[in-house]
């Protein structure tokens, strides 16, 4: 038991530091061929947003906010492909144990 314990506190310590690294990671996202970009952090915080001055059309401002969604969303995807990246391990980590007869809700 003592055992089982060091390690879910070992994934523990694991999990806080992919959890701090992916709130310092930024990944970008684009839409309409790099006219709008999206900065988002790793949990999927926006950060910035870029529009180039040739997608403003006052008369058309439906494109530009397609534009910014599919950016948005293209950043968000790639947070959560990064996000996979650093915590898939630790899920795997786990080795069968589920979720320790419920106590994994103590450790996230």
């Amino acid at each position: 038991m003592q055992q089982i314990l060091q390690q879910a506190q070992k994934m523990q310590q694991q999990l806080v530091t992919a959890q701090e690294e992916l709130a310092d990671a930024e990944v970008t996202g684009t839409a309409g061929g790099g006219l709008v970009t999206a900065v988002v952090s790793g949990a999927g915080e926006l950060k910035s947003l870029e529009i180039d001055p040739k997608v403003v059309d006052p008369d058309d401002t439906e494109t530009l906010a397609d534009l910014v969604v599919a950016a948005v969303r293209d950043a968000n995807r790639a947070a959560q492909e990064l996000a996979a990246q650093k915590m898939g391990p630790l899920a795997g980590g786990m080795g069968g144990m589920g979720d320790f007869g419920g106590l994994g809700g103590l450790l996230g």
